[in-house]
């Protein structure tokens, strides 16, 4: 057993610098003694039990990192109080490192680090220590376990991870406003000197900025730091650590920090005064120029809006701000004149959109400016005095005859001659002219109201000199109506009147009608004319309100005697001169009943004329034409009947013989009527015929009945052969002729035929015949 285990530490001094700052190894090192104590412990058996008890703690071992000497540092020394130095004691070194970074001499017990440590690689290691004897390798003692600890030194400097930083502040803010943090780290123990302290200051930036030595919080320095002068700063901050003081490592980061913008400025225009001019010919809406006034904040901080605020010119333009170049766009709101006014002035006014109340006192936010604008002359077309013009003339009035008189001047300063002509498309049948230089508008012939009551035409008058512009002016004349015209009936209706008229009737009331315009209280005046006035049959009486009362003067008419009257009426229109037209009135005497209710006005002639009248020739006419259908509607009739005998026989002629009586021969013994006609009358068997037996076969019936066709008076006045070798279109049949079908091989039993009764008989025999010799062969 050991008496006791003395570990001897030995402390390797680097240097009197090193020393200086580090807790002497030889502190923290000490001798331990082993001190064994015997306890006696009764069993379970009463057995006295004898354990070792340890009453010492190993202390920790330091080595200083970083050591770059020529030799193996010496961290400590094993030893044991029952170690005599004859070497009959080994030293075992286990755990983390041990033989690769720490080894130790089996026989004195010194450890040694064989490389250079890094306490920022590890802190520190775990090793545990045993002494056994050399020749059978028993443990003289218990393992026991130590620490050794790497000591740190100042080699880390420290490190801003997150840099570079960028950072904003508005200008104008006030000193100590806080920008941005940095935050530096560093590698060394914390806990073990100065060597992780840091303390932070700033290397680039100043005046402008400074520095929390502690935190590392920069902040403004000076005041009113304006964006306009500067935007940008590069601030370079240093942290070092022990403190900052004499030794310590050091590192830096820059802080790009960049002064946002405010409202602080005034919008500005470059001049006090502005000149433009506008020609006299621009249209309303026109640009006239443009003026910016200058802000040097950035966006809405630098908006500007324009009005304008006084001037003689304040009705004529108006002012907008263009929304892309913020400038201040002047247009015309009213057509100037050169000749009118030839300047105006004025005053406009930029203002800031949205100022900020923090910097209101450094106000005010506005800038004026003065604009002169000069009209320019302009080559404007000649102006007619009046916007339209509105003449009059007479009807007829000989060519040459002037109209009216136009007028245009020239409104430029130059007072070019003018030029006046009528354009053609206004007037296309040119019944007017126009003197080219007075504007005299004459006729070129006499003009009719009643054609054409109103003439729109275009007058233009063009510049003699400068660049021929031209002016149009409407002018429209009316044509004056003059009594050119006589009245006539207004309407042309024939007069019916009965025979049985009563005397002094009134049968009709006469208007007229004048194409002249009537005066006022201007009225028609009928008469009649001078060759009937005294005639006995009809008198007039002019009614003074433009129509006439017809009355009948005798006591009833008769057609026989003349059935049409015709009284000539003549009518003045009263006007200036005078126009008087005689018409005549047409008067049909026709044939009524007791109520005067008109019953025929045809004419009946009763005296035969030498000559055929118009409507006796018609009658005839129509006659003829109604006889000349009716024969050729008979003609067509009869081509139309003939058409089937022309194909007849086979499967579709169904015209020459009923089809039934051929399928029921029965029926032969009756009258059977053709379907070819209609009769009207029937007819009676002739003497001398007899019925057809049932016994008759198919060529005696067909016998009779052509004696009966040719017997037939109801029958067409034809005879026809039916020919039945045609079997018709589209037949799928075969041929009916029983020659062929003697001849033909077929595999069908007419046996049945016999059963079929005599009519068949004929037909039994013929395919029946056959079948029986086949059979007795």
């Amino acid at each position: 057993m050991w008496e006791g285990l003395v570990l001897h530490v030995i402390l390797v001094c680097v240097g009197v610098a090193l020393c200086s700052h580090s807790p002497s190894l030889q502190d923290h090192a000490h001798r331990r003694r082993l001190s064994l104590h015997r306890h006696r412990e009764r069993g379970k058996e009463g057995q006295v039990l004898h354990r070792s008890k340890r009453g010492w703690v190993w202390n920790q071992f330091f080595v200083i990192e970083e050591y770059t000497g020529p030799d193996p540092v010496l961290v400590g020394r094993l030893h044991s109080d029952v170690d005599s130095g004859n070497g009959n004691i080994k030293y075992i070194l286990s755990g983390e490192g041990a033989g690769t970074i720490f080894v130790i001499d089996d026989k004195t017990g010194n450890i040694h680090a064989t490389k250079t440590l890094d306490r920022e690689e590890q802190a520190q290691y775990t090793l545990t220590a045993q002494a056994v004897a050399r020749d059978t390798n028993k443990p003289l003692e218990p393992p026991s376990e130590f620490i050794v600890k790497v000591q740190d030194i100042n080699d880390n400097p420290p490190e801003f991870l997150h840099g570079p930083y960028y950072a904003r502040v508005p200008e104008r803010s006030s000193v100590g406003t806080s920008v941005i943090q940095v935050t530096a780290t560093d590698a060394d123990d914390p806990t073990y000197g100065n060597s992780a302290r840091l303390v932070y200051s700033i290397l680039q930036g100043q005046p402008y900025f400074s520095v929390e030595p502690q935190t590392g919080i920069i902040r403004t320095a000076l005041p009113n730091m304006d964006r306009e002068a500067r935007q940008e700063y590069n601030v370079v901050i240093q942290a070092k650590d022990m403190g900052g003081h004499m030794g310590g490592l050091s590192g830096t980061t820059e802080v790009k920090i960049t002064l946002t913008d405010v409202n602080d400025n005034p919008p500005k225009f470059p001049q006090s005064t502005y000149t433009m001019s506008v020609s006299e010919d621009k249209v309303v809406g026109e640009e006239v120029g443009r003026l910016k006034a200058r802000d040097p904040d950035l966006g809405e901080n630098g908006l500007v809006t324009y009005r304008l605020l006084e001037g003689d010119g304040l009705g004529v333009f108006e002012i907008n701000t263009d929304s892309h170049t913020r400038e201040g766009v002047i247009k015309l709101k009213k057509t100037v004149d050169f000749e009118t006014k030839r300047a105006y002035t004025l005053k406009v006014e930029a203002a800031n959109m949205h100022v900020d109340p923090r910097f209101i006192s450094w106000g005010p936010y506005k800038d004026t400016a003065a604009v002169k604008i000069a009209v320019e002359d302009a080559d404007e077309p000649p102006a007619f005095t009046v916007s339209g013009y509105n003449f009059e003339v007479e009807e007829n009035a000989p060519d040459g005859t002037v109209v009216g008189l136009v007028h245009a001047k020239d409104t430029d300063v130059a007072n070019s001659a003018i030029r006046y002509m009528i354009p053609r498309y206004t007037d296309v049948e040119q019944f007017f002219s126009i003197g080219p230089e007075d504007g005299v508008i004459r006729t070129t012939r006499p003009l009719d109201r009643e054609t054409q009551a109103w003439h729109n035409i275009s007058v233009s008058a063009t510049e003699i000199s400068g660049h021929h512009q031209d002016a149009k002016v409407r002018v429209n004349i009316k044509v004056k109506d003059v009594n050119d015209n006589a009245p006539e009936f207004a309407t042309q209706n024939e007069i019916l009147v009965c025979e049985n008229v009563a005397h002094n009737k009134l049968i009709e009331t006469v208007s007229a009608v004048d194409k002249d315009e009537m005066a006022h209280r201007q009225h028609f005046r009928f008469s009649l004319a001078p060759e009937v006035a005294n005639n006995h049959n009809f008198s007039l009486k002019d009614n003074r309100d433009s129509t006439a009362g017809i009355y009948v003067t005798r006591k009833g008419f008769s057609r026989m005697t003349q059935d049409i009257y015709l009284l000539p009426i003549e009518i003045n229109d009263s006007g200036s001169p005078p126009m008087s037209s005689t018409n005549t009135l047409t008067i049909r005497v026709c044939s009524c009943d007791s109520k005067d209710t008109i019953l025929s006005c045809n004419v009946e002639p009763y005296v035969l004329p030498a000559g055929l009248s118009t409507g006796a020739l018609i009658a005839i006419l129509a006659c003829i034409i109604i006889l000349l259908a009716i024969v050729v509607l008979f003609v067509a009739l009869r081509r139309q009947k003939k058409e089937p005998l022309i194909v007849a026989g086979g499967e579709e002629d169904t015209e020459a013989f009923d089809i039934a009586t051929l399928q029921n021969p029965d029926g032969a013994n009756g009258f059977l009527p053709r379907k070819d006609i209609k009769p009207e009358l029937q007819y009676a068997h002739p003497p001398g015929m007899r019925p057809v037996a049932n016994s008759v076969d198919v060529d005696d019936f067909i016998k009779t009945r052509v004696v009966d066709a040719d017997n037939d008076a109801t029958a067409p006045p034809y005879d026809s052969i039916q020919i039945y070798g045609y079997e018709g279109r589209g037949s799928i049949a075969g041929s009916l002729s029983s020659l062929e079908t003697v001849t033909t091989d077929s595999d069908l039993d007419y046996d049945f035929l016999q059963s079929w009764g005599p009519r068949f008989k004929k037909l039994a025999d013929l395919y029946g015949t056959k079948d029986s010799a086949d059979d007795n062969s």
